[in-house]
C-alpha cells in the first residue's frame, strides 16, 4: 500500500513538474450554431461535453469535435449547474426568473423553478448538496434542494451578484456593485464575513484552491487578487488582460486563469513565499471573456463569435451569423 502510495505522488509531481513551464496554445477551433449572445460554460466531466448558455437556450456540445447533442430552453440563458447524483442540470434563465431543472441523459426539462430576479451564475455545492443561484437584480443568494426542486433557503447580499464557489461549510460569492468577496454559512445559511476589494473595480469571476484555502477573484479594471479563504487578506495582486469575466483554477497543474475579453486568456502561478505572478497571457481571439476548465486533461474552453456594428436602438456590437465557434486550449510542454 505505502509502496503504491508512493508511486501516485511520484506521479503525480513529474505531471507537474512536466507542466511547470509550459505554455498553453490553441489545440482546436469547432464553430457552433446559432448567432445570439452568450454567458457562462459548463464543463461536463462524466460525459465530456460542454454546455454554454446561448441566447434563448443552453447549447450542449461534444468537448472532443464540437458537434451539437442537443439544446435545452432557456429564456435569458446565463449559466449552468450540473448534478450529477440526482441525474439533474439546473439552467438559470434571466429574464424569466427562473430556474430550469433538466435530465442529464435526455437533456429534456424536467421542471421551472421560480427564484429571485435576474438569476445569473449558478453552481452546485457539493458539500451542502444544494444549487446555489445567484440574484442579480433582487440582490440574494437562493439554494435549492435539487432532490426537492425548491427553494429552501435565502440569503439578501446587499449588491449585485456575480460568480460563486464554494468550500467545505462556506460559500463565496463576488458583488459587483460594492467590491466585495461575501462569505456565506453554509450550515447556518447567514453570512458570516465580507471582505472589501480595495482596488478590484467590479469584480467578477471567482476561482478557488481548496487545499491551499485561496480565493482568485478578477475584476474590471485588468487585475486579479488572490485572497486568503479564511481572513479575506490579499496575498498578491496580479495583472490581467483587459475585459476579464471569468475565473478558473486547475488543482493539478497549480495555475488560475483570467479570461479576457480582449482576447486573451492569463495564467497565473504561484511564485516564491505564497505569492502568485502572472506567467503569461496567451493569445486567444477578442470576445473570448468566458470559460470551463478540464481538470483531467487541463484543457480549457472558450466561446466566442466575430461582430458587427450594434442594431438599431441596440448598444452592443451584433454579432455576425456563421461566425459563433469554440476554441480550445492546451498546455504544451
Amino acid at each position: 500500500m505505502i509502496k503504491t502510495l508512493l508511486n501516485a505522488v511520484l506521479a503525480l509531481l513529474l505531471i507537474s513538474t512536466a507542466y511547470a513551464k509550459s505554455t498553453y496554445k490553441q489545440v482546436a477551433t469547432f464553430p457552433l450554431p446559432g448567432s445570439e449572445g452568450w454567458d457562462y460554460l459548463t464543463y461536463d466531466s462524466g460525459a465530456n461535453r460542454v454546455f454554454i448558455a446561448h441566447g434563448s437556450s443552453i447549447l450542449v456540445v461534444n468537448a472532443a469535435d464540437g458537434s451539437k447533442l442537443g439544446e435545452i430552453p432557456a429564456v435569458g440563458a446565463h449559466g449552468i449547474a450540473l448534478v450529477p447524483d440526482q441525474n439533474l442540470g439546473f439552467s438559470s434563465n434571466g429574464r424569466a426568473g427562473t430556474v430550469t431543472a433538466f435530465d442529464l441523459k435526455t437533456l429534456k426539462p424536467q421542471q421551472d423553478i421560480k427564484v429571485g430576479e435576474n438569476p445569473d451564475a449558478i453552481i452546485y455545492d457539493p458539500y451542502s448538496k444544494y444549487v446555489l443561484v445567484m440574484n442579480g437584480r433582487s440582490k440574494d443568494v437562493m439554494a435549492i434542494d435539487p432532490a426537492a426542486l425548491k427553494v429552501v433557503q435565502t440569503i439578501p447580499m446587499g449588491g449585485k451578484l456575480e460568480f460563486a464557489v464554494t468550500a467545505p461549510g462556506h460559500a463565496y460569492v463576488n458583488v459587483e456593485d460594492t467590491g466585495e468577496v461575501v462569505s456565506i454559512d453554509t450550515k447556518t445559511w447567514k453570512v458570516d464575513q465580507r471582505w472589501k476589494l480595495e482596488g478590484c473595480e467590479e469584480p467578477s469571476g471567482l476561482a478557488i484552491d481548496e487545499k491551499a484555502e485561496r480565493l482568485f477573484t478578477v475584476c474590471g479594471n485588468a487585475k486579479m487578487l488572490v485572497l486568503n479563504a479564511k481572513t479575506g487578506d490579499v496575498i498578491s495582486t496580479v495583472p490581467t488582460g483587459n475585459g476579464t469575466d471569468a475565473a478558473a483554477f486547475d488543482r493539478g497543474l497549480g495555475f488560475a486563469f483570467a479570461s479576457n475579453g480582449e482576447g486573451s486568456l492569463s495564467v497565473v502561478k504561484q511564485a516564491g513565499e505564497g505569492k502568485y505572478s502572472l506567467a503569461e497571457n496567451v493569445s486567444t481571439v477578442k470576445g473570448a471573456r468566458t470559460m470551463a476548465l478540464d481538470q483531467a486533461t487541463h484543457k480549457v474552453y472558450l466561446v466566442t463569435a466575430e461582430f458587427g456594428p450594434p442594431a438599431e436602438g441596440q448598444k452592443r456590437p451584433s454579432i455576425k451569423p456563421g461566425t459563433f465557434k469554440l476554441l480550445v486550449y492546451a498546455p504544451e510542454k
